[in-house]
């Protein structure tokens, strides 16, 4: 069964482990919610359904006509991700504080950098450009799952603003049982936050898991994945062609529709002591991690939504 790191946390013993988990938790806005299946070996394979098979009425005597359903088998694999960080003797010499003190600011620094790189594979991943991580939502998501919008989240007329909340809805109901979240630039919350406002719809609640609190829509958490690692958004907004939104259902095991992560080990932490090719201890952060989609309505993309 797939569980949240903020679930798994409580089950970890080491208190430098789960201080970690607990990290990646309150830095992001996409793993502190993602269910994340545990996988034994270095790939996961799941059948994804392609086609239902023909049914039809028949008369008495009357052979069926044969019809078989398309069922594909998908395997996707674990990709490595995360990093070494270093403190020099002479950083934790000069500039006071204990060893625990500078590895743990490190530590810190290189948790906030993998959940950027995470979350950003996660909408934007594509393995032609990057071979070692995985195809995110935007390469994964065709179709009906991907919505073009029309105007804009600055309406000037009340039927204006109406608009843009039917294509929410329009978002929220291409994706099969409804949405867990949605995912947007934090312009577009804001922007979002104002249009519900004054449409009635605005409601600011506290994650009981998180303890964060999310604007939300119809009981629908719309937040803001993030940034990357080097300060870009993670869904940016082009002044031309605007941004997107995603709506993602979350899936809690295998065969249900769903967005989910898989991991082998979860998230490690690894202290490596003082190297031998120079005077510096090194602390190791790795996630073995991937993405699955399971079903063709585990998550819906509204493309090309405008500010003004």
């Amino acid at each position: 069964m797939a569980v949240t790191l903020a679930q798994a946390a409580a089950l970890i013993p080491d208190p430098v482990a789960r201080g970690v988990v607990e990290l990646f938790i309150k830095e992001s806005n996409v793993l502190d919610r993602l269910p994340l299946e545990p996988v034994t070996g270095n790939a996961w394979s799941y059948n994804q359904e392609e086609a239902l098979p023909g049914t039809a009425f028949r008369t008495v005597n009357e052979a069926y006509v044969e019809s078989t359903g398309v069922i594909n088998q998908v395997v996707e694999k674990l990709k490595i991700l995360g990093g070494d960080a270093d403190v020099d003797r002479f950083v934790q010499t000069t500039m006071g504080g204990t060893l625990g003190d500078h590895l743990a600011q490190q530590t810190n620094l290189k948790v906030r950098s993998t959940q950027a790189t995470f979350s950003e594979a996660l909408f934007t991943g594509d393995t032609l450009l990057e071979p070692k991580g995985f195809d995110g939502l935007r390469k994964r998501l065709v179709r009906d799952q991907v919505i073009d919008a029309t105007g804009d989240l600055t309406p000037g007329t009340v039927e204006e603003a109406h608009a843009q909340l039917d294509q929410l809805d329009a978002l929220c109901a291409a994706v099969s049982g409804g949405p867990d979240v949605i995912y947007g630039n934090k312009s577009v919350v804001a922007k979002l936050k104002g249009l519900f406002r004054r449409s009635g719809g605005f409601e600011q609640v506290r994650n009981d898991i998180t303890g964060k609190t999310e604007l939300t829509w119809n009981g629908v958490p719309v937040v803001d994945p993030g940034n990357t690692f080097d300060g870009r958004p993670v869904l940016p907004v082009d002044p031309t062609n605007g941004t997107d939104l995603y709506a993602l259902r979350f899936a809690s095991g295998p065969g249900e529709v769903g967005v989910m992560g898989i991991t082998n080990g979860n998230v490690q932490t690894t202290q490596l002591g003082e190297l031998q090719d120079k005077p510096a201890h090194r602390v190791r952060i790795e996630f073995y991690a991937g993405l699955v989609v399971q079903g063709g309505q585990a998550a819906a993309r509204l493309r090309g939504v405008k500010l003004n």
